[in-house]
């Protein structure tokens, strides 16, 4: 089986872990930074989304690092297939509650003009765009596993 850029235990997932990590933690701070968050419940769905998305990198990025410490490529076929139904669960998850709370943002934001406080709305509005961008990194690991466990 060939590594491509992105299968387990290579640079390119490292890197894509991280990115899932940060994002998704980022989007945690910026939401959790403000007491009011949890009055909306997409905002909390939120940060369970992307608190599950934080354990799921973190743990696949220590998993990558030892990989490329003890120079191995991770192919096995059962870890293959936990990664693609993890990353897939994880992408619909984080793009639900992204979606979710963009919305909720914009309604409650813009639309109804709830928005009292300057301060909160950007923190709110930094965290989703955060979660977007962390949906992107792991909706790239989404796609590229399924072609390596094709692969194999």
């Amino acid at each position: 089986m060939r590594a491509f850029p992105g299968t387990p235990g290579t640079l390119t997932s490292l890197f894509l872990r991280i990115t899932q990590c940060v994002f998704a933690s980022g989007s945690i701070a910026s939401m959790a930074t403000d007491p009011s968050f949890s009055t909306i419940t997409a905002f909390c769905y939120l940060i369970a989304s992307m608190g599950l998305q934080v354990v799921w990198s973190f743990a696949l990025a220590v998993l990558d690092g030892i990989a490329l410490l003890k120079k191995k490529v991770l192919h096995n076929p059962v870890v293959i297939s936990l990664f693609v139904v993890g990353d897939w669960v994880t992408a619909m998850l984080s793009l639900a509650a992204a979606s979710s709370s963009a919305g909720i943002a914009t309604l409650y934001f813009n639309d109804l003009g709830n928005c009292r406080f300057e301060e909160e709305c950007r923190k709110y509005q930094l965290s989703v765009a955060l979660a977007f961008l962390g949906w992107v990194s792991i909706s790239i690991s989404s796609l590229i596993m399924p072609w390596l466990f094709v692969a194999g």
